[in-house]
């Protein structure tokens, strides 16, 4: 009998569910943590998407709910993931090198956010990572973005056609 990826639980039938990203089979108990991911129908011509719920009735029928259960099906609930700014991978740098840029030292930059220095340390070496409240200080004193954007190495990766480059044409190894 399958067991729940997310709580081990054995079940008969198992619903796959996508939560924070990642496609899980979960029990009946466990699916209210995320969101039902419907496959495209196969079998059925009347209906876009169908729906592991579904009992295997008719396609006339799955076609006349169908219909209505797809108006939208197409977006998936938002959540509180949608609403958050990704923290840019070198954010300590950017931090350092703005602080640095004014002349500051972290002693100072702690006392015009009204932070301790050890925080500002922290950051600095990439130890933690800013609160909300903490990244917004710091970006309207050193006039920088925290925010995750695109950086001169994610430019490295584009191209017109998405076939031609590999990992290998970007990895430089030590030999």
């Amino acid at each position: 009998m399958p067991q729940c990826e997310m709580c081990g639980t054995e079940e008969a039938s198992l619903t796959t569910t996508k939560v924070e990203g990642a496609e899980l089979e979960l029990c009946s108990s466990c699916t209210d943590f995320g969101t039902e991911v419907r496959d495209e129908s196969t079998s059925s011509g009347g209906g876009k998407y169908s729906t592991s719920s579904s009992t295997g009735k008719s396609s006339s029928s799955s076609g006349s709910s169908g219909s209505s259960g797809s108006s939208g099906g197409s977006t998936r609930p938002r959540d509180m993931f949608d609403d958050m700014d990704e923290i840019a991978t070198d954010y300590d740098e950017v931090i350092r090198e703005a602080r640095e840029s004014r002349g500051l030292s972290q002693e100072e930059l702690a006392d015009q956010l009204n932070e301790k220095a050890s925080l500002i340390r922290k950051l600095e070496r990439g130890d933690t990572l800013p609160t909300d409240e903490v990244q917004r200080k710091l970006e309207r004193a050193l006039d920088v973005s925290l925010v995750e954007g695109q950086s001169a190495d994610d430019a490295d990766w584009e191209t017109d056609d998405p076939g031609t480059m590999t990992l290998g044409d970007v990895v430089k190894r030590k030999d």
